[in-house]
């Protein structure tokens, strides 16, 4: 009897370890069995920073992607909008057949609060050529803050006969700017926001599927916040309430790129005159230091996404253009760049 019982014990586990086997190795014969896992599984990643620091976690709130074959026809795509974005680990899974793919990844259009969209959304007969985004407007004027927008793209095979999904990493950028511009008078007195009208022209507001611009016409950047600040107490005062008081305004901009002219102009209300145009590329790629001296000028403008600069006003509200500070950094003109 001990005999029987041992005996189907010893049958028992020698079913139940060639089953694992079976499985493990992906080649079972029984129809009931999940199939081996074939596809992708794509970690998401925005280091493209000054900081060279992986902030996907805690920038990016939606995530919408994009499938193509190696035709460039489109296959599928997965939106994510829930919490496990600011998870670390989060991955996103995709069942594929055998074969090339190329994944377009946007951060920020699925959002409820976002202010880009897809041009027409990828159905089934769609081609990545036309696969575009672009600003949500009803005019040729901006002046909201604009919900951080991120982009990213990745070329992967996907082989059979695994046990496990092919890992990949997109790696996102950013394509929202924020310029934060401050008037401060030389003497040290108040300056207010009211007294000025701020602006920065641009043509940057249509992408193509690779993330290059796509010209739409020149639209206008207004301020989203503007107001007055304290810096203290000025060096001259013979009173302790005598503060230097500077304007601030506060403008929401799409990428910035080499081959465009922005430009950035401040106009005085009171007789309309222009005290500051100048073109806005020039002046930001004045800060950007010599220890990334091998890095390109448009990979340090999409690196960096929040910009202050400082103008220095004389008596009568004119900038003085001997210098400006720009992300901290002091600029001292020798020629203007107009």
């Amino acid at each position: 009897m001990k005999r029987n019982v041992i005996s189907q014990v010893s049958r028992a586990v020698a079913a139940i370890s060639l089953l694992a086997l079976t499985c493990s190795s992906c080649e079972s014969i029984y129809d009931d069995l999940a199939p081996c896992p074939q596809g992708v599984e794509l970690r998401f990643v925005y280091e493209y920073n000054m900081e060279y620091a992986n902030a996907f976690p805690k920038k990016v709130d939606c995530l919408t992607l994009y499938v193509y074959d190696s035709e460039g026809n489109f296959v599928t795509s997965r939106t994510e909008t829930s919490s496990v974005l600011a998870d670390e680990n989060y991955r996103m899974q995709l069942d594929l057949e055998e074969g090339d793919y190329h994944f377009v990844a946007y951060g920020g259009i699925a959002c409820s609060e976002a202010s880009f969209e897809t041009v027409t959304e990828p159905q089934s007969g769609s081609s990545l050529a036309s696969l575009e985004t672009k600003m949500k407007l009803s005019g040729d004027i901006s002046d909201q803050e604009l919900h951080a927008f991120y982009f990213g793209s990745l070329d992967m095979t996907v082989t059979a006969d695994t046990e496990s999904y092919d890992e990949g990493t997109v790696e996102m950028m950013k394509n929202t700017n924020n310029v934060r511009i401050i008037l401060q008078q030389l003497n040290g007195e108040p300056v207010s926001s009211d007294d000025f009208e701020f602006s920065i022209t641009d043509d940057n507001t249509h992408f193509a599927n690779d993330n290059s611009l796509i010209s739409e016409g020149e639209i206008t950047y207004l301020p989203w916040s503007e107001g007055q600040q304290s810096t203290g107490t000025r060096a001259d005062a013979e009173e302790d309430d005598e503060e230097v008081v500077v304007a601030y305004a506060e403008l929401s901009c799409s990428r910035f790129v080499t081959s465009n002219s922005p430009r950035l102009m401040v106009n005085r209300k009171e007789d309309g005159e222009t005290i500051i145009n100048i073109p806005l590329i020039n002046y930001l790629l004045l800060v950007k230091s010599d220890h990334y001296s091998d890095m390109g000028s448009q990979e340090f403008l999409d690196r960096q996404s929040e910009w202050t600069m400082v103008f220095f006003l004389d008596e009568q509200d004119q900038w003085w253009q001997a210098y400006i500070v720009v992300n901290d950094w002091t600029v001292r003109i020798n020629d203007a760049l107009f």
